[in-house]
């Protein structure tokens, strides 16, 4: 069985595609919650790990789940930790869920190869290329379940976020980015968003963007403000 454990739940991964990563967990711990977030939505929740964070971090929220694969596997981990009545999982496509619903929060990791060569595994391929779920489709979704002040917050790719951004334009208001580099010395790998509705009350004149390090260079060292947005999750930072 593979399993990968954090400090108060732990995460079957034996039918997913895409197992427990550094992308879930930097967006599970990074993206803003406080007491106004009541409903949150993880589309495309995999194993369910970033839902099962995010209902450590908002313990008076209910997280759901979706995907348009199986979520039995998140569903079981859902149950299996602290916080199970307050998580659903959901096996829809997100373009035709949620009529009439509203979320405070949206989070997603979502599947990003627009144009690169398929894996022969069918599922990983679905989790990681924009067949099922195009760039346009998931600003398309987000702009319709997002509530009036509400937020969402993705992961992609330095490349694939540039790309992302100028279809998001159209649905959404950028408010917040942090690149991610693995080392001082190396460029930014990944980039995390967070967005606005377009009649949000928060101007484009509030935009934020800083810079995660999460390693010093030296091996297994991780810098201080890696530790202190993940500690309440991973085992090796006391």
């Amino acid at each position: 069985m593979s399993q990968f454990s954090f400090k108060q739940f732990t995460i079957t991964q034996d039918e997913s595609a895409m197992k427990v990563g550094t992308d879930g967990v930097l967006l599970g711990a990074w993206c803003r919650v406080d007491a106004s977030v009541r409903r949150i939505l993880d589309i495309g929740t995999g194993t369910g790990v970033i839902a099962i964070m995010l209902a450590q971090r908002a313990p008076e929220a209910h997280i759901t789940g979706v995907d348009i694969e199986s979520v039995d596997e998140a569903r079981r981990n859902a149950a299996a930790s602290p916080w199970g009545e307050r998580l659903s999982m959901v096996q829809s496509p997100v373009q035709e869920f949620g009529a009439g619903e509203e979320f405070d929060l949206i989070v997603s990791n979502p599947p990003y190869f627009l144009d690169s060569l398929k894996c022969p595994q069918k599922e990983r391929t679905t989790a990681r290329h924009t067949d099922s779920l195009s760039f346009g489709e998931l600003c398309e979704a987000v702009a319709r379940l997002l509530s009036p002040e509400g937020r969402f917050a993705v992961v992609l790719p330095v490349n694939e976020g540039r790309k992302f951004v100028k279809t998001a334009l159209s649905f959404l208001n950028p408010v917040r980015c942090t690149e991610v580099k693995t080392t001082p010395r190396r460029g930014a790998k990944r980039v995390l968003m967070e967005f606005a509705r377009l009649d949000a009350s928060s101007p484009s004149a509030d935009f934020v963007r800083d810079e995660l390090v999460i390693g010093t260079g030296e091996h297994e060292c991780y810098t201080e403000e890696y530790k202190a947005l993940t500690r309440d999750f991973y085992l090796k930072f006391d």
